[in-house]
Parts: C-alpha cells; structure tokens; sequence
C-alpha cells in the first residue's frame, strides 16, 4: 500500500486519468447519478490516493478555503468498489483532514456528505452543520470538523 499526495499540476495524465475514472466508476456509474464530475475544483486542490499492487483504492481530495465552502473541506472520498470495507475510506479521510491542516493551516474543514455517511464521518470528528438537502437527487448534510 502506497500513499500519494500531489497538487493538481504535479499529478501525470496517468495518474488524474485512473483518478477520474474511479470518481466516475464510483459517484456516477455505480450510484446511478448523472452529475458534472468535473467541476473546476480539481486545478486548485491537493489530491491524495492510496495505491495498492498498481491500482488507486482509495481516493480524496482538499480544497482551499473559499472555494467550495469559506472553510477548507474535503470531498471526493471514495475507495473502489471491491475494496470496500477495509479501512481504505478511513485512512484516506485521516490524510486528507491532515493535508488540510498542514498545507492550508485548517482550524476547521466543511464538508457535504452523503447522509448515509455521517455516522464515517462522525468517527473522524465531524458533526452535523445543516438540515438535509438534495444534491443531484441524493440526501447530503454539510458537516465540519474543528481542530480540537
């Protein structure tokens, strides 16, 4: 198991092609949601996934305060299908609320999570900020993390 962490402009082709194709595989194949995955958010983010024996498994990436949210968050957590349930999403969450702190001086880091997720999010220190909303037909709650 490897974990990588680069900026957009560092990531190769290689690299951002199979990082989008498990987003796509993940968040619009296999949840059956047409969305635009491709959002301009990516050019300003750090990206972190963790690779194992040549495929990503997990993947997250961290936004700068002022873009998505005032704070900086974190989305696009996922790990593959066929990997699910081994801790992948935990530890990919851990680095990206590390990345957070350490390259953007995060004190606090907003997220949307799909409602289905806060009790994993919860684990890593998020509460609940937001009624529930539909985000392309899915249940979402905003949720933050501060720095204790």
């Amino acid at each position: 198991m490897t974990t990588v962490i680069k900026k957009f402009e560092d990531l190769t082709v290689n690299e951002l092609y199979r990082i989008l194709q498990l987003r796509v595989d993940v968040f619009i194949v296999e949840q059956n949601c047409p969305y635009h995955e491709i959002d301009d958010f990516d050019q300003m983010s750090y990206h972190a996934y963790i690779e194992e024996d040549g495929e990503i498994v997990a993947y997250i990436r961290v936004l700068p305060e002022n873009t998505k949210f005032r704070e900086v968050s974190v989305g696009r957590v996922i790990s593959s299908q066929k990997k699910r349930g081994c801790g992948y999403g935990m530890i990919i969450l851990k680095e990206g609320i590390k990345i957070a702190e350490e390259k953007f001086g995060a004190k606090e880091i907003r997220i949307e999570a799909q409602t289905y997720a806060r009790k994993f999010y919860e684990k890593a220190g998020f509460v609940k900020d937001s009624d529930e909303f539909l985000e392309d037909g899915i249940p979402h709650i905003e949720m933050i993390r501060r720095k204790s």
